[in-house]
């Protein structure tokens, strides 16, 4: 089907050409290898699937940032100074990495790279050490965990304008920042309160910091959040004080996503829309859906997996379909990349079939702004690569 509105004719007058069924279903775990030691985690992932970011262990045995790409392999981030360093986040088109790395007193320093600027040190709130843990979709927003004067560690908000920003406490002295909504406006983590318990909370400049509760045990920790912040996963005591994965809305407040079979488990990713959730339960890495709970990565995906298990899921992509973490790989520990296959490329409301639906949905939301299911390659925008994703897998699945 072709559509001529105005501002659509010249790209839609190719969909007659583009409309060919695509093999679409594809799924295949990649070992990332290492930086020449002997182990390798990923810690996140670019929307696309297309780079991880981790750390691996050098032939010297020093622990070093990574960028993986399929191209290019794994490439050694640098440090600041000193010997070690690690990844912990990337931006949605994996331009900027961040993360934490010795300077050459030996202090970790939080860290934002880029290839065309490097390693740069974001400072501290007047201590010694800081860490970032996590970075907005378009890579200006940073988050992390920052020393202040006092020597208390505190949850922190850099931007390049307004430099690195003290987020409180619940209470305590101590407060750590672990994700951040795609736009920046949203941060989670966990901060002592005034009892001396970690709890989860949720940030915002209007509200401040929201204690999101536990599951009837006295602490919890939140470790990822959605695109648009209303969701938000991590893990909190049950009343029998076992650590359990949570999934945690305004509406519905903080749900138990269960074990695969144990005492405890740890949710740290979720996908854009708030409905995928990656972590590790009884060293398994699993994935929750409302549909079909909590599986088993091994498990689903047994046949990709002859030489190797899934220890840890860690970071998922925006659309849910690459999953990032560790495992053994030939008895050796491993950084993974698993692609689940679905959604298909261009299936935006998530089918399994590129059809009429989807490219519907792009037109109707052309020109918006803001993550969202219609933004395919997560730029922010609702444009003409987004519509042509579509046409160009149009009919795969189907």
């Amino acid at each position: 089907m072709c559509y001529t509105q105005n501002r659509f004719k010249a790209l839609l007058s190719a969909c007659v050409l583009s409309l060919i069924a695509t093999a679409g279903w594809s799924q295949s775990i990649t070992w990332l290898g290492t930086l020449g030691g002997d182990w390798s985690v990923a810690s996140g992932v670019s929307a696309d699937g297309a780079v991880v970011v981790g750390v691996a262990y050098n032939a010297a045995g020093q622990g070093r940032a990574f960028r993986w790409t399929a191209s290019g392999g794994m490439q050694d981030l640098g440090t600041l100074g000193g010997n070690s360093s690690e990844a912990f986040g990337v931006s949605a088109d994996g331009a900027v990495v961040v993360g934490r790395a010795e300077n050459a007193a030996r202090f970790y320093r939080a860290f934002r790279w880029t290839a065309s600027g490097g390693m740069q040190d974001l400072g501290t709130l007047g201590g010694l050490v800081s860490w970032a843990l996590g970075v907005s979709a378009d890579g200006a927003v940073v988050v992390g965990v920052a020393e202040n004067a006092a020597g208390r560690r505190r949850a922190f908000r850099w931007t390049a304008s307004g430099g690195m920003q003290d987020l409180g406490t619940l209470g305590g002295d101590e407060s750590y920042a672990y994700g951040v909504s795609a736009d920046g406006a949203v941060v989670v983590g966990w901060a002592r309160n005034a009892a001396w318990q970690r709890r989860a909370f949720r940030w915002t400049a209007s509200g401040g910091m929201q204690d999101l509760g536990t599951l009837g045990g006295c602490c919890s920790e939140a470790r990822g959040v959605s695109a648009d912040g209303a969701v938000v996963v991590g893990w909190a005591h049950n009343a029998a004080g076992w650590e359990r994965a949570f999934r945690w809305t305004a509406s519905g407040g903080m749900r138990n996503l269960g074990t695969l079979g144990g005492l405890v488990s740890w949710a740290y990713g979720v996908s854009a829309d708030g409905s995928v959730v990656v972590g590790e339960s009884l060293n398994y890495a699993f994935r929750w859906t409302a549909s079909r709970g909590m599986e088993n990565l091994n498990t689903t995906y047994a046949s990709l997996l002859t030489n190797g298990s899934l220890r840890q899921a860690t970071a998922i992509s925006p659309n849910g379909r690459y999953i990032v973490g560790w495992g053994y790989h030939n008895g050796q520990p491993r950084a993974f990349l698993l692609d689940t296959g679905f959604p298909l490329r261009g299936d935006v409301d998530r089918n399994g079939c590129v059809d009429d639906a989807d490219l519907l949905q792009v037109l109707f939301a052309f020109g918006e702004r803001g993550y969202r299911n219609e933004d395919l390659n997560w730029d922010g925008t609702v444009d003409d690569a987004d519509l042509l994703e579509v046409l160009f897998n149009f009919g795969g699945g189907c």
